[in-house]
């Protein structure tokens, strides 16, 4: 019998994704190992036993002054990993919602003084504190609807200086909220005025400057690239890519959001962690991410408060045999920073079953995020995990407003509010 320090009761289900292939597909997307009346034990960060409650007292013994916290007839749940974000930056683009209103498009909004180059004047003009005060809301506000693990890209600098400065910042975000952040590289997020025409110079100072920086200073663990016409072309794409896999970081590719940009196929081609968006992607595309075992990072939100004639491609990749993971794509385009609404988007517009998506937000999501711990609960994983006033697992991806009782990373509550009977 192994002592404990945290001790959570009275679970109506338990919901451990814990066994199965890594990343899950097809079929395997729906098994995500309920236990009903469960309870669940930490010992020292980590997960020290999940199983039914009423084997609970013959298997752990909780150590003096350990805590014991009241399910009651709620459900536990993987703490969110959200595969996708670009929360770091300044100010906001409620401006540009008329524009959306109207049917104006993505680019001629761009076009108008808005878009990406919008939050990288604002972003530019951000002292380091702004900066870190305005990111740890956004991520203490998702810690709050359950994520405990975020990627985060860089993107609304491009510059070399600025781009490093957005990497160097996130360590420190992340110790003020307690969520895990990986890190992402996407210089190539847009071109920047001062290389307004010249993108493939741009290019060049990304595979000279920028890359070589990041990868010495071990700032990310990917890098990214925004592949779609008026950004980045799937050569220009490919060249910092192959540029960036050579100094040990892994790809990720924003890949057919608005047109069939070729983008999709590069990442399977190169082997990427992630294909991302994918809202145009084609047959022969999931096709290829499948045989390539590219996790497609899906965001059902972003789908639906920007491109609105297009729903997430979800229930079509998993019918593929693709990996589906989700992401909230927090941005200053599509904010939203709850992962239980873009669960509920997932499963009313991307027709995923709720477990379907429950696995996309959490064990497929840890890993095309390249966290191959996260996004389970097992003995002897980090003790991440949600508390949600629920009757059932089921109840997620049904209900938009899901709101968790209380969230842990490595066994410490990072956001709580008045445990209730769930009704």
């Amino acid at each position: 019998m192994s002592g404990v320090d945290l001790v959570v009761t009275d679970l109506a289900e338990a919901a451990t994704l814990a066994r199965g292939p890594v990343p899950r597909t097809g079929p395997a997307m729906a098994e995500v190992d309920r236990i009903p009346r469960a309870a669940l034990a930490v010992a020292d960060g980590r997960v020290a036993w999940v199983g039914p409650e009423r084997r609970l007292r013959r298997a752990v013994r909780l150590r003096t002054g350990g805590t014991t916290v009241p399910g009651r007839g709620g459900i536990v749940v993987p703490g969110f990993v959200d595969a996708h974000t670009h929360a770091i930056f300044a100010g906001d683009r409620a401006f540009e919602l008329p524009l959306k209103a109207a049917g104006r498009s993505y680019a001629e909004i761009a076009r108008r003084g808005g878009g990406i180059l919008a939050t990288v004047r604002a972003t530019r003009a951000a002292s380091d504190d702004a900066l870190v005060r305005a990111t740890a809301e956004r991520l203490t506000r998702m810690a709050a609807a359950g994520t405990t693990s975020v990627e985060v890209k860089s993107g609304y600098a491009l510059d070399p200086t600025g781009e490093l400065r957005l990497l160097r910042l996130l360590p420190r975000i992340a110790r003020r909220t307690g969520v895990r952040v990986v890190p992402t590289f996407l210089g190539a997020h847009a071109v920047p005025p001062e290389f307004a025409g010249r993108a493939d110079a741009y290019v060049e100072q990304i595979v000279r400057r920028m890359l070589p920086e990041v990868a010495r200073r071990r700032l990310a663990r990917f890098c990214d690239v925004f592949c779609e016409p008026g950004y980045f072309t799937v050569p220009q794409a490919e060249r910092i890519l192959r540029a960036a896999l050579s100094l040990g970081l892994e790809a990720k590719v924003h890949a057919e959001e608005f047109v069939v940009s070729g983008g999709a196929r590069l990442a399977a081609r190169l082997g990427a962690r992630s294909a991302d968006h994918l809202l145009r992607a084609s047959a022969g595309d999931r096709r290829q991410l499948a045989a390539a075992g590219v996790s497609a990072v899906l965001l059902p939100v972003t789908a639906f408060a920007v491109t609105r004639e297009r729903r997430s491609p979800a229930r079509e990749m998993v019918d593929a045999g693709v990996p589906v993971a989700l992401g909230t794509d927090c941005s200053p385009n599509t904010w939203v920073e709850s992962m239980p609404i873009v669960l509920a988007h997932a499963v009313h517009g991307g027709r995923l079953s709720p477990a379907e998506a429950l696995t996309a937000a959490t064990v497929n999501a840890a890993h095309a995020s390249g966290l191959e711990e996260a996004g389970t609960l097992a003995p002897g994983r980090p003790a991440d995990f949600t508390l949600f006033p629920l009757g059932s697992v089921d109840q997620l991806g049904y209900r938009f407003d899901a709101i968790p009782t209380v969230v842990y990373r490595q066994g410490n509550a990072i956001s709580s509010r008045r445990l209730r009977q769930y009704v």
